[in-house]
């Protein structure tokens, strides 16, 4: 494809709480729940692989606010506000020219339920926004925070009552011909804590109960059968909302010129990987839905490569003829587009906290995950000692039920990939540590040929 030169795109970022990626009908869920996500990975460019860097709320977000690793935000766990001289995208946008605004969950502040003071908001000018959405909120009650940091109560659905804020800023700034920057943050399809349910809107309620099961979650059941019919009703509101989206620029004539981009902080495995719904190296919760639209990124394709949110930062930054600074860790997709392949990483990295202190890469067939077990997972950002305790074939195991750490056909493969989890830990800025093998496992019958070592 060929980009264009225009140098001040609009942006929005449509970003979801933990949604898998195969709640989408490109990746084969077949309820027919996004068929606005779906048209826009068509017609847009899909990222195929796409990963978070950190299987949690906090950490990710301050990931996806920087380009950066948590362990280098200093974010490695919830609880730890974003450093106020820390670069962000709302920095990088106001300063080129952009009204940057921010809607809904930001969850890098630590007020909890109390208003963000202006300095812990990351740059944005424009503001209503709750700290843990999750916690001044519930489904049909939305209670977010202005500028003044004054309480204002939004009506409908929450999903919807978000979507109306959004909509209204982007008229305003269109009618006042701005370029701008909004980052839309929806809580959606994350459980509301205090009920551990989760809330869909009333008509779909008990649509989508007993429907499909991904493969996964039906070996392992978890919550799924509680909460699986929820939460697809959450993540079809939530399509049904970047519909309204793209729906509202098109009307404004904003389509050719703006470019969206919907990814997700990180999955949900339902209680079957621990004993609650992510942090842990699994594709249930590191895999995430994630597409870009508009401007340079229609007809973009499908994009095959393993891609992180830190990726994404870079990547509207390049799209937007903004310099991307050289501290990012992260690399911009937009070479991927001109058919620059050959120096794209092979692995993405994932680092792991509050369950364990962990970290985790993701090939195209292999999966390999070490943890600390003498670390404090809320207390330290890292540790000089991991042992293996992941090690799966996603070729033969896409659902990652039989996990292969210690086994002797697999020696060899554990070490090639202990040492490139060893590289990345050193390039995301911690000193290399030592992993120990995990116990040796009979392999039977299982073998691994040599061409196969690691693919």
């Amino acid at each position: 494809m060929q980009l264009s030169t225009r140098k001040q795109p609009n942006v929005i970022v449509f970003f979801t709480d933990q949604q898998r990626w195969d709640t989408t009908g490109v990746h084969g869920n077949p309820l027919g729940l996004t068929p606005n996500f779906d048209r826009m990975a068509r017609m847009g460019t899909h990222l195929d692989y796409a990963f978070t860097c950190q299987p949690v709320c906090g950490p990710a977000r301050s990931s996806l606010q920087t380009g950066l690793y948590a362990t280098e935000t200093g974010c490695y766990t919830n609880g730890i506000p974003l450093p106020e001289d820390m670069p962000t995208l709302a920095k990088y946008y106001n300063a080129a020219g952009y009204e940057t605004g921010y809607i809904g969950k930001w969850h890098l502040a630590c007020t909890r339920d109390q208003p963000v003071p202006p300095q812990l908001r990351g740059g944005y000018k424009h503001w209503l926004a709750a700290d843990a959405l999750e916690h001044t909120s519930d489904a049909y009650d939305t209670k977010v925070y202005n500028e003044a940091g004054e309480a204002v109560q939004l009506p409908g659905y929450r999903v919807d009552a978000l979507t109306d804020a959004a909509i209204r800023f982007i008229d305003q700034q269109s009618r006042a011909d701005n370029p701008f920057f909004l980052f839309l943050s929806y809580l959606e399809p994350h459980h509301q804590n205090h009920r551990d349910d989760y809330p869909a809107p009333d008509v779909y309620r008990d649509a989508y109960t007993s429907r499909w099961t991904p493969p996964d979650l039906a070996a392992l059941t978890g919550t799924a059968p509680q909460h699986l019919g929820g939460y697809y009703g959450m993540v079809k509101r939530l399509d049904e909302a970047l519909g309204r989206v793209m729906d509202a620029l098109r009307s404004l004539r904003l389509t050719d010129e703006t470019i969206i981009l919907f990814t997700s902080d990180h999955g949900s495995h339902f209680k079957t990987r621990n004993g609650e719904y992510k942090r842990s190296c699994h594709e249930s919760s590191i895999r995430v839905p994630t597409a870009f639209y508009g401007a340079d990124f229609i007809g973009g394709g499908r994009v095959g490569e393993l891609v992180s949110l830190v990726d994404l930062v870079p990547t509207l930054l390049d799209a937007s003829g903004i310099e991307v600074p050289k501290h990012m860790q992260g690399r911009s997709i937009v070479p991927l587009l001109r058919g620059s392949r050959t120096d794209w990483p092979q692995e993405v990295f994932v680092q792991i906290s509050e369950s364990q202190v962990g970290r985790a890469i993701r090939t195209h067939r292999w999966k390999y995950s070490v943890s600390a077990p003498d670390a404090d997972p809320i207390r330290d950002a890292s540790a000089p000692v991991y042992q293996e305790e992941f090690l799966y074939d996603l070729y033969a195991d896409p659902y990652e039920l039989t996990n292969l750490a210690g086994y002797d056909s697999h020696r060899e493969v554990a070490d090639t990939l202990r040492e490139t989890l060893i590289r990345r830990i050193v390039e995301a800025g911690e000193a290399a540590p030592v992993i120990e093998a995990a116990p040796s496992v009979a392999a039977g019958q299982r073998k691994v040929r040599p061409q196969e070592n690691v693919e």
